[in-house]
């Protein structure tokens, strides 16, 4: 049945039209309602530029009206009203399906949806006078609320879930209510199927062993695949924000086993998710405790005087803090070079995330931590929300409206795999670093009584950021080359937080720039940089040659199990697992 047969479209009645004027106003409404209570007073707009606004959007609406109705209600051919590179203007995948622009009353929607989004969003930067955290609140807020409203996450407004509806007979409603009272029961929204994976098999699957077991870690050992290795080890530390295995997916995306294939001897540290026995860990622990055990763990198992080292995220952000305390303490030799995933240690240009750091937020942090830990699942949905168009609602018109199977994806199965969080931790880690950025402040914070500088760190260094990042902004990222005082080498990765790490030289995906010369600015370095097609990891493992190219037989304490510290289990070990 072609879809023209079952949605003939309806000219609006005067009525209708109306409704739609009074609706936009009260969104108007709400919209500096909302504004003025986050400020606590009158929001300071100046009217030449609303008038401009809302002549704009009058004109704009009424000629969008015009055209449908001289048309007949034909609007295909005709350009959407908004400017030029206005959010009314771009094409997004919500409306991809040709439906949306072959029927004349979905495409009244579609436009009129886009030109509402681009009038309240022009609205909220109209705001002046206000302190720029309350402004970008408020933005992020009328994004949030344009987001839910798209007519695509309705079923009558949506020409795919209708169409799917008589297709079906409902059933796809009924698949999609399933499918909701699941994700309620657990709390938390599905993305994938995740009986497809399983921990060990074909997923976390790099052989290895856990040799090292603390309340807080298990150190994994990984077999190694050559004949020989480096002789300088390397010890990952993924984020205990989520689990290890993002490095470690399935074996044609793992860096995990790319790593032991280039023949170095690896370690990671798999965290252990918060209980109510961790309740009083603090970032102390995570370094001390942590990292710093890991390495010296590393280094006496192996008879060598230093390791290579990796920080992801918040595991780079407290690298970059374990250096430093070990240059404080004079042991900076005991690592050979640091490498950091799209991690910060300036939080004055951290994006979004910093506005989930005000002292409200901090309540209610404390109301979902009263066992001792955060729940991973409310972590989720907080980077869930950051991306809301694509983690939420394209899920949500998937799952629910249209009834979609699951499709089997690691990363998504990783992704929503979560981890619980120490609650005295969480809070300082937000206070201290989000809200107010002390790491940069030399001698600010102490770890274990000794205060540290990160100016004081003579590390090498190889700082990753990821050009689309949305957790970690590459403005960002670049403030480790302005606060490290070692040798730096900076490499802008295409993508964003996770597909820009994990791009695998076999996929042979996006791209990557980097500068020969060290520069001074982030400007400077995005006006040389060269761009390469393809991965990175070509280049950090050419990087990690140049600072250590001795090898030796991969034998010995470099099998997992075979030197001092004897085998645990295998991996990717119970942590990992630990819910």
């Amino acid at each position: 049945m072609e879809r023209s047969d079952v949605m003939e479209p309806h000219l609006p009645t005067l009525e209708q039209m109306q409704q739609w004027t009074q609706v936009i106003g009260r969104a108007q409404q709400l919209m500096l309602e909302q504004a003025a209570g986050a400020t606590g007073r009158v929001l300071p707009f100046d009217p030449e530029t609303v008038s401009r606004i809302q002549t704009s959007f009058a004109d704009e609406g009424l000629a969008l009206w015009q055209r449908f109705l001289d048309s007949g209600g034909l609007l295909r051919d005709q350009p959407d009203p908004a400017p030029a590179g206005s959010p009314a203007a771009v094409r997004d995948r919500r409306f991809s399906d040709p439906a949306w622009t072959e029927h004349p009353f979905y495409d009244l929607i579609r436009q009129s949806y886009l030109l509402v989004s681009d009038y309240l969003t022009r609205l909220t930067d109209a705001v002046d006078g206000v302190d720029p955290k309350a402004k970008a609140k408020l933005r992020f807020a009328t994004t949030g609320m344009l987001d839910a409203l798209s007519p695509s996450n309705f079923p009558l407004t949506n020409p795919i879930v209708v169409q799917k509806t008589i297709e079906s007979g409902g059933e796809n409603l009924v698949k999609g209510l399933k499918h909701m009272l699941a994700d309620l029961e657990k709390g938390q929204l599905t993305h994938t199927d995740g009986t497809q994976f399983e921990l060990g098999r074909n997923i976390a699957a790099t052989p290895g062993k856990v040799i090292h077991e603390t309340p807080l870690y298990q150190l994994i050992h990984y077999a190694p695949s050559t004949e020989t290795v480096l002789e300088t080890p390397l010890i990952i530390f993924p984020p205990w924000i989520n689990r290890f295995y993002i490095l470690d997916l399935s074996p044609e995306k793992s860096f995990v086993k790319w790593a032991v294939d280039q023949g170095i001897s690896v370690f990671l540290v798999s965290w252990k998710s918060a209980d109510a026995s961790m309740k009083d860990l603090t970032w102390d622990d995570y370094i001390l405790r942590g990292q710093i055990d890991a390495i010296d763990t590393v280094r006496d198992l192996l008879k060598v005087p230093s390791v290579h080292t990796i920080g992801y995220c918040v595991a780079g952000t407290t690298l970059a803090a374990t250096l430093a305390l070990l240059a404080a303490r004079e042991q900076g030799d005991k690592v050979a070079s640091a490498t950091f995933f799209t991690a910060q240690v300036d939080f004055s240009q951290a994006g979004d995330l910093t506005l989930f750091v005000d002292d409200e937020q901090m309540k209610m942090v404390d109301q979902l931590s009263s066992k001792g830990f955060l729940d991973g699942r409310y972590m989720a949905a907080t980077f869930n929300l950051l991306r809301g168009r694509d983690l939420i609602w394209n899920y949500v018109v998937n799952n629910y409206l249209l009834g979609m199977d699951y499709p089997p994806f690691d990363l998504l199965y990783w992704n929503g795999d979560t981890t619980n969080l120490p609650a005295r931790w969480h809070k300082g880690y937000l206070t201290q670093l989000y809200r107010d950025n002390l790491l940069v402040v030399p001698g600010a914070i102490t770890v274990d009584g000794t205060p540290i500088d990160l100016t004081k760190v003579m590390t090498p260094a190889y700082v990753q950021a990821g050009r689309e990042d949305h957790i970690a902004p590459l403005e960002s990222v670049w403030k480790l080359t302005e606060n490290l005082s070692g040798p730096i080498r900076f490499l802008l990765a295409g993508s964003g937080h996770i597909a820009g790490v994990v791009n695998p030289p076999a996929a042979n995906k996006y791209q990557y720039w980097t500068a020969e010369a060290s520069q001074a600015t982030l400007d400077d370095f995005l006006a040389t940089a060269s761009e390469t097609k393809g991965s990175w990891w070509p280049d950090w493992r050419s990087w990690i040659g140049q600072r250590d190219s001795q090898e030796v037989p991969a034998k010995g304490a470099r099998q997992p199990g075979e030197g001092r510290l004897k085998a645990i289990e295998d991996a990717p070990g119970r942590y990992v697992k630990v819910r």
